[in-house]
């Protein structure tokens, strides 16, 4: 039985069907055995989760199809529609005449008719055919953003995804997909915690119809690239410690209250209880003040698509100064 209901958004794919403001993700390194990731989005679902996030890259693809089929079977949700669906596609696939056939490969390894979500996962094409998850910086190679997006808009208009969205793009290059886009994008899926708030994109993304949906929301902390200073954080240990909250309690809320969808992995059912245990009370002006003054550090920064000789040349390049 749900314990907690999750709010909702609508967002501007004009999907009928709303987004949960809290979801689970299914992204590990090294990949998630497919037992766990069955189990964990069943017990998701029994406390109240309804969006789950995977992604090509994540391996977990098939499993959260199968989690969903099984959850059907045992009765859990009552039917596809019930739950909100996210896939990405990556770069080795992100050029205009494969995109159709990636998104269509997940629907197969997912055993779904349609997502309720694709997205570019990052603003970042390799060769076809090269090795796709240990990244050889001569693969990478220019990205014909116009010719991916006009296929992405393809998977939408031939209903195979609700709605289309990006991951990892800066203001620049989500002015640069506007200029252009027939269906804007309808997420923009990022990084985004009290170390890193990403104020001018969160602002750039409201004022052009896009939900900033926020991953790494407690920093990442147990991943190769992510940062303790979250869950470390004295300022959050402060504001947790007078409210009665754990810190992660109190990041999630901070990212709820910047009105960002939050995608939180977790496979522990206690953290996932208590992941849901933050629409019920709030930050206060100080404690939102305290927060927007810490220091601030990106920790997913994708330099492993950064080479002096290679297409993307620094940091500064790929985040277009956003660093």
């Amino acid at each position: 039985m749900a314990l907690q209901s999750i709010p909702r958004v609508a967002l501007s794919s004009g999907n009928a069907k709303t987004m949960p403001v809290l979801g689970l993700g299914t992204g590990d390194y090294p990949h998630p055995a497919p037992e766990a990731v069955i189990q964990a989005v069943h017990e998701a679902i029994k406390l109240g989760y309804t969006m789950f996030d995977t992604a090509s890259a994540y391996g977990t693809e098939e499993a959260l199809g199968e989690a969903i089929s099984q959850a059907l079977d045992l009765g859990l949700i009552k039917s596809r529609d019930d739950v909100f669906i996210t896939s990405k596609i990556w770069c080795t696939e992100n050029h205009g005449d494969r995109v159709l056939p990636a998104l269509q490969k997940t629907l197969q390894n997912m055993k779904l008719e349609y997502l309720d979500q694709y997205l570019i996962h990052w603003p970042v094409s390799m060769k076809p055919g090269s090795e796709p998850f240990h990244v050889n910086q001569e693969d990478v190679v220019p990205m014909d953003i116009k010719s991916v997006w006009t296929a992405m808009e393809e998977c939408q208009t031939l209903g195979l995804t609700k709605s289309i969205g990006v991951s990892n793009f800066t203001c620049k290059k989500l002015a640069d997909l506007l200029a252009f886009a027939k269906i804007p994008p309808a997420i923009n899926q990022v990084e985004m915690n009290p170390v890193w708030q990403q104020g001018k994109l969160r602002e750039f993304c409201q004022a052009n119809g896009i939900m900033i949906s926020a991953y790494s929301p407690l920093g990442a902390a147990g991943a190769q690239w992510g940062t303790k200073g979250v869950l470390e954080s004295p300022v959050l240990m402060e504001i947790a410690k007078s409210k009665g909250k754990s810190v992660a309690q109190v990041a999630l809320r901070w990212a709820y209250e910047q009105g960002a969808v939050i995608v939180m992995k977790s496979f522990n059912k206690e953290r996932l209880k208590q992941n849901l245990e933050i629409f019920d009370w709030e930050l206060s002006d100080e404690d939102s003040k305290k927060i927007a003054e810490i220091e601030q550090s990106r920790a997913c920064n994708g330099k492993m698509f950064i080479s002096e000789t290679g297409t993307i040349k620094s940091l500064e390049e790929l985040w277009d100064g956003e660093v």
